[in-house]
C-alpha cells in the first residue's frame, strides 16, 4: 500500500493515540545494521531504534541465523509456561549473570509496561504496603499502574486512577525547581523524595520506581549519586528499590549493563524491555528470590511472556552485546557524540544543554540560553529537517523540546560523523 492508503486505513480503524512523527509520514520497508529504508527506497541513519529499541543493530546477522533455523527446524513458536521449554530458563539464566549482586529470580512479559506493572505487585505483595513513589517526568508505560506512576500531563488521561501513588521531584538539573548548578548542591531532589513520603503516605512504603535516566521526560541524566541517596531513603521507609531499564539497560550507558550499578546501587528489582529484544516484544522483571516467593502460592502468568522465538532473540542480544564489546563501543562513540555535540552547541546557541551518558544522549532546544524558553516549533521542524537529511531522531520531555539521539549500541565512528553532519546541516537550515 502506499502512503496515503495506510494512513486512511490507520485514521479509520486505529485509535487516534497512535500518532506518526512527521507531517508527512514515511514508511519502513527495509532495515540492516543503523540503517533504515523507505517505501520509496530512501536511506536513513535510524539514531532513535523505534523508540530506544534497536541495541545491536537492525537484523543483526545471528539472529537472522537463529530465527531462519528456528523456521526451517519448525521449532515450536509458542508453549506458554505450562510447557518444558529450554528457551525461557536460558535466557533468565543470562539476565541473573549480568544482573547486580544476588539478582537472579525472574517473570518474564511482553513489554516493559507489564514488567512494570509485575515489580509494582511484586513490592507490593512482599512489603504489605500499598504506596508507592514515582518521580515527576518519569515514564514507566501505557497500562494501568504505570500511567499512574507517570509524572506527564501529556500521557494521563481524566479518568486515569492514581491511588497510593505519589510524585518526588525530578533530579531535572538543567531546569532545578531549588536553584541549582549541578555539581554544586546538596542533592535537594533527593531530599524531597524522603518529604514526599514522610508527607504524601502513611510513612511506610512498598517501593519507589526510579529511570537511572528518565527517557520520555527527555534523558534527564541525575547526578549519580542522587541514586544512592534515594536508594538509601527508600530502604529507611521499608520499600523496595526498583529501577526501571526499559530504556537504561543492556550497557547502553557504557559502563555496567544495568545502569543504576553506575551509582554503586544495587536494586531490589530492575525491570527491562526494548533494547533486550532488540525489537522483538521482550520484558523481563529481574529480582532477589526472597522477594518473587512472596507470591507463591497464587497463580499469576503472562501467555506470551518468554516464548521461544522471542526468548532466544534477547539471549543472542545478550551474547552479542558482550562478544562484540558493545558497553565498551556505546562509551566510546557516546563520548564522541556528546563533545560533537558540544561543540555545534557553541554554533546554535538553540541547543540549551547537551546531556546524557554513553549512547542516551539528549538535546534540549531552547528560544533563549539565559530563560530557557522550550523551542517546541523548532524541535519538531528538525526533526522535519533531519528526516530530509537522511536521519532519524527521536523527540521527548513534557513539552517535547528535546532531541533524543539513541543509536544502535554498534554504531561506528563514521556513522557517528555523518550523524554529527546531518545534525550540523538541519540546524543550519533551521529558521530561528
Amino acid at each position: 500500500m502506499n502512503n496515503e492508503e495506510i494512513l486512511a486505513k490507520r485514521q479509520k480503524h486505529l485509535y487516534p493515540t497512535k500518532v506518526p512523527y512527521y507531517k508527512e509520514p514515511i514508511q519502513l520497508t527495509k532495515a540492516k545494521g543503523s540503517y533504515v529504508w523507505d517505501s520509496e527506497g530512501k536511506k536513513y541513519l535510524d539514531v532513535i531504534g523505534g523508540i530506544v529499541s534497536i541495541s545491536v543493530g537492525h537484523n543483526h546477522p545471528r539472529i537472522k541465523e537463529k530465527i531462519l533455523k528456528m523456521c526451517n527446524e519448525d521449532s515450536i513458536q509458542h508453549t506458554t509456561f505450562l510447557y518444558l521449554s529450554e528457551f525461557m530458563p536460558n535466557l533468565a539464566e543470562r539476565i541473573a549473570k549480568v544482573a547486580p549482586g544476588d539478582l537472579d529470580t525472574c517473570y518474564f512479559t511482553n513489554s516493559g509496561s507489564e514488567a512494570n506493572e509485575m515489580a509494582i505487585m511484586t513490592a507490593r505483595v512482599f512489603t504489605g504496603e500499598q504506596s508507592v513513589v514515582s518521580l515527576r517526568h518519569g515514564y514507566h508505560g501505557g497500562t494501568n499502574i504505570p500511567l499512574s506512576l507517570c509524572g506527564h500531563s501529556t500521557w494521563k488521561f481524566k479518568g486515569q486512577p492514581q491511588a497510593n501513588i505519589s510524585h518526588a521531584i525530578a533530579p531535572y538539573c538543567y531546569r532545578c525547581p531549588f536553584g541549582k548548578e549541578k555539581g554544586n548542591c546538596n542533592l535537594e531532589c533527593a531530599s524531597d523524595v524522603k518529604e514526599t513520603i514522610e508527607t504524601a503516605t502513611s510513612g511506610q512504603i512498598a517501593a519507589m520506581i526510579v529511570e537511572p535516566i528518565l527517557g520520555v521526560g527527555g534523558f534527564i541524566d541525575a547526578p549519580v549519586e542522587y541514586h544512592k541517596e534515594v536508594y538509601d531513603i527508600v530502604k529507611d521507609h521499608g520499600g523496595l528499590y526498583i529501577s526501571d531499564e526499559v530504556q537504561t539497560g543492556v550497557g547502553r550507558t557504557g559502563k555496567n549493563f544495568f545502569a543504576i550499578a553506575d551509582s554503586g546501587v544495587t536494586p531490589d528489582i530492575i525491570t527491562m524491555a526494548k533494547g533486550i529484544g532488540n525489537g522483538a516484544p521482550v520484558g523481563a522483571v529481574v529480582t532477589k528470590s526472597k522477594y518473587a516467593n512472596a507470591l507463591k502460592g497464587k497463580l499469576h502468568f503472562n501467555t506470551f511472556g518468554g516464548d521461544p522465538y522471542q526468548a532466544m532473540q534477547a539471549s543472542e542480544v545478550i551474547d552479542i552485546i558482550k562478544e562484540e564489546n558493545l558497553i565498551e563501543n556505546a562509551k566510546n562513540m557516546g563520548t564522541y557524540l556528546i563533545d560533537g555535540f558540544k561543540e555545534l552547541q557553541k554554533d546554535f546557541k538553540i541547543i540549551g544543554d547537551v546531556r546524557g551518558r554513553g549512547l542516551l544522549i539528549g538535546l534540549e532546544l531552547v528560544k533563549d540560553q539565559v530563560t530557557k524558553e522550550p523551542a517546541v516549533l523548532e524541535t519538531a521542524q528538525l526533526m522535519e529537517l533531519a528526516k530530509i537529511n537522511g536521519l532519524l531522531i527521536g523527540k521527548g520531555s513534557l513539552l517535547g523540546n528535546v532531541i533524543r539521539i539513541a543509536p544502535s549500541m554498534a554504531i561506528s565512528k563514521t556513522e557517528s560523523d555523518e550523524l554529527l553532519k546531518a545534525m550540523k546541516s538541519s540546524f543550519e537550515q533551521l529558521k530561528v
